[in-house]
Parts: C-alpha cells; sequence; structure tokens
C-alpha cells in the first residue's frame, strides 16, 4: 500500500482499531506531527549560566588595616559603635537586619564573647536573646551574675547568612571592632564561648572541647587578661550532657571572681 494511498471504510476502521490497541484514543491536533523529523532537528545552542556570587561570599570591600584605623579613632565605646553602624566594608552587614553591638554593663569587670548573631540577635540588635542566650542567663545567674555584672560581645557584629559560622575572612576584619571593645571595657576576666572566639583569640586549631575550663593570658596591646574558655550554650541546648561540663567552668569563674574581688 502507498504511503498516499487514501484508505477506504474498511481500512480507515482497521487502522483506528490498532491505534487503539495501541492506546492511541484522542486526537491532539488536526494536522499529523512528524516526530522523526522534528528529533533529527539540531537543538538551539544553548549558552551556560552566568553563575551569581552570594552576597556572603563577596570578596572584602576592605581589609583589616582600614577596620583596625577605624577601632583604634574611636575613644569611647559609643563612638565605636557609631563608626561600626557607618562601616560598610563587611559583606555580612548587606545581609543582616541591623547591627549587633553588645550587651550587659560597659563598666563592668567580667567580658563574655560569643561567636556572631543568630536570628534573634539579629532582630534585636542585642547578643545571646534567643534560647542561647537565655540558658547563658541562667548559667550566670547560678554564680550570681547577671547582665548587669557582665559585659557580651561577638566576634562578628552582623549575622552570618543561615547562623553559618564566621570565615575567617571576616573574623580577621571584624577582630579589630572587638579588640577594641576589650579595650575600652578594660575587663579583670574574660570568657570566651564556643569554638569561634577561643580558636581566632588563642591562634589556635584546639578544639573548645578541649580547651574548655584552662586559664589563659588573653594579649591585647598593653592588656593581658585571664580568660576561661567555655562551652557555648548553643552547644549546651544541643548536647545537654556536656552541662556537667560547663557547670564546672562556671564554678572555676566564681572561684576567680571571689579571689580577685571581682564582681562583688
Amino acid at each position: 500500500m502507498s504511503a498516499n494511498h487514501p484508505l477506504n471504510d474498511a481500512e480507515a476502521l482497521a487502522a483506528l482499531d490498532w491505534y487503539r490497541a495501541a492506546g492511541v484514543d484522542i486526537a491532539v491536533g488536526d494536522e499529523p506531527v512528524d516526530r522523526f523529523a522534528s528529533s533529527a532537528a539540531v537543538p538551539p545552542r544553548r549558552l551556560p549560566p552566568v553563575a551569581e556570587t552570594p552576597i556572603a561570599t563577596l570578596p572584602l570591600v576592605t581589609d583589616p588595616a582600614e577596620t583596625r584605623a577605624i577601632a583604634a579613632a574611636a575613644t569611647t565605646l559609643d563612638a565605636l559603635r557609631a563608626a561600626m553602624e557607618a562601616y560598610d566594608g563587611c559583606a555580612l552587614k548587606h545581609r543582616a537586619t541591623q547591627l549587633c553591638f553588645a550587651d550587659g554593663n560597659p563598666d563592668a569587670e567580667i567580658m563574655l564573647v560569643g561567636e556572631g548573631p543568630g536570628e534573634q540577635e539579629d532582630i534585636q540588635g542585642k547578643p545571646f536573646v534567643g534560647r542561647a542566650g537565655q540558658l547563658l542567663d541562667r548559667m550566670l545567674g547560678a554564680i550570681g551574675l547577671d547582665r548587669t555584672k557582665v559585659y557580651i560581645a561577638n566576634m562578628v557584629p552582623w549575622r552570618p547568612p543561615g547562623n553559618r559560622n564566621p570565615t575567617p575572612e571576616e573574623l580577621a576584619l571584624c577582630a579589630p571592632f572587638l579588640y577594641r571593645q576589650v579595650e575600652l571595657v578594660a575587663p579583670k576576666l574574660l570568657v570566651t564561648l564556643g569554638n569561634v572566639p577561643t580558636q581566632f583569640l588563642f591562634g589556635t586549631t584546639q578544639g573548645i572541647t578541649r580547651m574548655r575550663g584552662q586559664w589563659k593570658t588573653l594579649s591585647i596591646n598593653a592588656l593581658s587578661i585571664p580568660t576561661l574558655p567555655t562551652l557555648h550554650p548553643a552547644f549546651l541546648l544541643r548536647t545537654p550532657s556536656a552541662k556537667a561540663q560547663a557547670w564546672k567552668d562556671m564554678l572555676a569563674l566564681k572561684a576567680a571572681m571571689v579571689r580577685d574581688g571581682v564582681g562583688a
């Protein structure tokens, strides 16, 4: 049978029966489509997509030399806060809601340093105000402290996206701001909370579980401050069994307070 031979009624019915047996039971167009010809056509050449650089991984606009100069020029905590508010050289700032500068008493003799703001800290502009902050308050309260007797700051003052750890570049860029806070507060005792501040401030790769509970001396310019690394409250929320270790650290802090007449 020729391809162009018109079908008679019997042949047309036979063809329809064959289509139905093959599962073809509905027409999708008035004209037939040659699928073999269309599949043989050369598809249009697609250009590779242009990768977008996430804001969080943009290269630094400035370097730590500039933040050191900005921090050094601040003679008070208020001046330092204003300078940090005006600073646009850290990519973290462009993703954060606001600056999370510090909380507590600037005249306190005890200072605590965390890693960076979380979601609630980003919203309220204060460090340690979420669940981890509530646990920290209870830990401090157990040894007779509260936020009127301590000063709390973070290694980076803007929230890293997704609560990830700050990168080494972000830490190096923001560290002069933290150092200046320490200089202006001049605490007699300092506590680092978790891996990030402990490893950066002491220039070590040793983990917090090995370093916690051991008094060390942190030197910042003319200051030499007895410093106690301990576990981060967020870690304690995830690992309640570690609270016993954190309690030993709080008792060590209390003993140092009594010995040195601090926080009375």
